[in-house]
């Protein structure tokens, strides 16, 4: 189960360019080749998935649980026990009772007839408690499971940063060395050589910037597995890579086997189970005694008989009336419970798939109509630079409008990811459209 949610969390980062009505991305067409980290094998998410399975106490606490539950389930099966009496009587007196000459002797087995299906209802009730860990280990393990995607998304994220920063690097240095060989002819003021090397160090600043995000993100994901250092440099997620989904009807229809909401159907059933239990109080058990008695009423005289009784409780329904009305309230207020739970989760739902689309949209109109009319522009801004016919502050405004762009495609993937991990924890279900003939290569 848990490599199956693994195989959902991973395609947050898969490209999927099979997927239906899904355009793949090219990312960051303009990255020179420099700014790839120099690293070992990639750490995919499948894998960093793994290594938390591994390590991480959460996955175990269910588990853990799970002997206490058995435990309690086990003695439930137990009924009331047998009790054995000894009762004496008319000894160590005075007169005709003095020592044990008037002694008589009780031995007694006692014990209670349960009524109305008690040993049952607690059998039930104890086998609701322990099914109820299943969902709680599902939605323990997507929560993890969303974390360690969230952490996986930072560090590609990162990466992206310094990717952005690398190329608006490359760009100020062209324009810092455009700038002094314009000083050094006469045909520029100093000031403009000053302000490309001014921009040149702020894009300096968010290479850094970037630098240190990894840096942490790593240290943040590796700390999953009980790392104090990440033992890798690269990982294999593209933010960029943002599939289709199925239609939002079908995620919602999904949405009804969460595990979130059978957690609330477990509760339901120990719920039911305690009203069950609680009805049981109103029919009174009987407690019943029988023995044999020995009797001395005389130093000769030693007679044998024996001796029975039972009991019965008067006003149990009364009593346990109170109890039965708390059982129905709180396993009325499941019901509410429930309801309310599936409609924050509905609406949760549509906000996270809402978002992912429009992201999504963003980020393929950016790849296609914006980014690429913006390099050219930048670039024929330079060849006009050069040639005096614009001031620099045009191309410079040009060259930060490009990386502005780029930032703004990066900030909808990231937007889109968070959204699609999100509905892979609400659904712990894949949600990519089915792949059509037409699309496959």
């Amino acid at each position: 189960m848990w490599m199956r949610l693994a195989a959902v969390a991973a395609i947050a980062f898969v490209p999927c360019a099979h997927a239906q009505g899904s355009t793949p991305v090219t990312p960051f067409v303009d990255v020179p080749p420099a700014v790839a980290m120099p690293s070992t094998t990639p750490l995919s998410l499948d894998q960093a998935i793994a290594r938390v399975a591994r390590q991480h106490p959460d996955l175990r606490l269910a588990d853990a649980q799970r002997p206490i539950w058995e435990a309690r389930r086990d003695a439930a099966a137990f009924g009331p026990p047998l009790t054995v009496g000894v009762e004496l009587e008319n000894a160590l007196g005075s007169g005709a009772n003095r020592g044990f000459d008037a002694a008589e002797l009780t031995v007694t087995l006692a014990g209670v007839l349960e009524r109305g299906g008690k040993l049952d209802a607690r059998r039930v009730l104890a086998q609701a408690n322990l099914d109820a860990l299943a969902p709680q280990r599902e939605i323990a393990r997507l929560d993890l499971m969303a974390a360690v995607a969230q952490r996986y998304l930072a560090i590609t994220e990162a990466r992206a940063q310094l990717a952005i920063a690398q190329t608006d690097i490359e760009q100020r240095r062209r324009a810092v060395a455009a700038a002094r060989l314009r000083l050094q002819a006469g045909a520029s003021p100093e000031s403009v050589l000053l302000t490309a090397q001014a921009m040149l160090a702020q894009a300096e600043v968010d290479r850094d910037r970037a630098l240190q995000a990894d840096r942490a993100a790593r240290v943040a994901l590796a700390a999953l597995w009980r790392e104090r250092e990440p033992g890798f440099d690269v990982v294999s997620g593209d933010p960029l890579q943002l599939p289709a989904l199925q239609p939002f009807d079908v995620l919602a229809e999904e949405l009804q086997r969460t595990p979130e909401l059978a957690v609330l159907a477990g509760e339901r059933r120990v719920r039911d189970a305690q009203l069950q239990l609680a009805r049981t109080q109103a029919r009174p058990d009987f407690n019943w005694q029988v023995g044999v008695r020995n009797s001395r009423d005389s130093r000769d005289s030693r007679d044998t008989s024996l001796v029975g009784g039972f009991s019965l409780a008067l006003g149990s329904v009364a009593r346990a009336a109170p109890e039965i009305r708390a059982a129905e309230a709180e396993l009325a207020l499941n019901g509410v419970e429930r309801e309310a739970r599936a409609l924050q989760l509905y609406a949760t739902l549509a906000d996270a798939h809402g978002r992912y689309e429009t992201s999504r949209l963003e980020v393929q109109r950016m790849a296609r109509d914006v980014l690429p009319q913006l390099q050219r522009a930048e670039n024929a801004a330079e060849k006009a630079w050069r040639a005096g016919a614009i001031s620099y502050m045009e191309w410079a405004q040009l060259q930060a409008m490009r990386i502005e762009a780029r930032q703004r495609q990066l900030d909808a993937a990231i937007a889109a990811q968070t959204g699609l991990i999100e509905i892979q924890r609400l659904t712990g279900q894949s949600m990519l459209a089915a792949t059509s003939e037409e699309d496959r290569p």
